[in-house]
């Protein structure tokens, strides 16, 4: 497969049909994983990384979820391709920096992401819609035991998987949920919510894990440690404060639509003006804005139909997308244009928002005025 072929398609996570809670858009489960009695990839020299990457690669084409997949090593790729993929979550900010002796092997639907010879030989990853952990566990757990079959992994009875970083060192797992929070947010609730789930031995990051801003409203919460606890013992933990973000999340909102029901129509109303009448849209701009979009829509202020294409706006508005989409180099002020260009082509039949304001403080749901 072809980048071009893969990139043809937003990828299956982004599909608005994964678990019952649109506050979670995604689910994410990743596996590092060494081979024994070889350097980690920061200690071996370029030789020893082409070398494992000779022996890993193969065996991972092989594989039946993997069989006609996207596998291309990383100094193939152009530093926009990379940067597209970086966008698309499938492979790390580090290892669109690699080169020689690095690759990628990515399954058609997206769903499950390979990278050999990141910090560790192996950093396999599987990414589902909504929340489903468990199941996205699963299926990067039988990616791992089918490798394990073929590769010797470095292990040690004690401590578990070996890896480049100690925080990795036990389950090498590291699972995170995509959560959408603008109720937290506009209530200014936020930082409060974030303390909480950091004090807990969890992670909060921004939309590209660590050191990365939390734009459109799009946090990353993962586990922290790996390390003597078992991965249905992380994989639990982690659901159960998803569930409870998932409960403040709503709370906030009710909370505006009852205290601040003009401000949270005035910002929806507003968000949908723009983007369908603007000429130049910066990508933070685009993001938070679009994320208000997909607010109307869980208000039911927009029909549900539109939550597939806004999903994929949070996407093709990034910046390396855009510069894939228009095939030459662009200065940023031409990407804010371009950026508006396609959202308003995108959103030119999209509906305003049906917003009925009541004396009692709620919108009203457009359903129950016809009835």
């Amino acid at each position: 497969m072809k980048i071009a072929s893969l990139l043809k398609t937003p990828g299956d996570w982004l599909a608005p049909h994964g678990g019952d809670h649109p506050i979670v858009i995604s689910s994410r489960v990743r596996l590092a994983r060494n081979l024994a009695k070889l350097p980690f990839p920061g200690w071996a020299k370029k030789t020893e990384r082409v070398r494992i990457l000779d022996e890993i690669k193969p065996e991972v084409e092989h594989l039946g979820p993997m069989l006609e997949s996207f596998s291309e090593q990383l100094n193939e790729l152009t530093a926009l391709e990379k940067q597209v993929l970086v966008e698309r979550h499938l492979i790390s900010r580090e290892h669109a920096a690699k080169g020689m002796g690095s690759a990628v092997v990515i399954n058609p639907s997206q769903s499950v992401s390979i990278m050999i010879n990141e910090e560790d030989h192996l950093r396999m990853q599987a990414i589902r819609s909504g929340l489903a952990l468990a199941e996205t566990y699963k299926t990067i757990d039988d990616v791992d035991t089918a490798l394990e079959a073929h590769l010797d992994f470095a292990f040690d009875p004690e401590l578990g998987y070996l890896t480049a970083c100690p925080t990795n060192v036990g389950t090498g797992m590291r699972a995170s949920a995509m959560v959408h929070l603008p109720g937290l947010v506009l209530s200014e609730q936020i930082n409060q919510v974030v303390n909480s789930v950091n004090k807990i031995g969890l992670a909060v990051r921004g939309l590209y894990g660590e050191g990365t801003e939390a734009m459109g409203n799009l946090f990353q919460v993962s586990n922290q440690t790996t390390l003597g606890e078992k991965e249905a013992q992380i994989i639990e933990r982690l659901n159960k404060v998803i569930e409870t973000l998932i409960q403040r999340e709503n709370q906030a909102r009710e909370n505006l639509l009852e205290t601040k029901q003009t401000m949270l129509m005035d910002q929806v109303g507003r968000a949908y003006g723009i983007l369908t009448h603007s000429y130049s849209v910066s990508s933070k701009e685009a993001l938070n804005l679009l994320s208000v979009m997909r607010l109307g829509i869980d208000l039911g202020f927009f029909p549900e139909e539109g939550r597939i294409l806004i999903n994929s706006l949070l996407m093709e508005t990034q910046p390396a997308h855009l510069q894939h989409f228009s095939q030459q180099k662009l200065a940023a002020e031409e990407r804010d244009h371009l950026r508006a260009d396609i959202v308003r082509e995108k959103l030119k039949n999209f509906p305003k928002p049906h917003i009925i304001k009541l004396s009692g403080g709620q919108a009203a749901d457009p359903a129950s005025e016809s009835q």
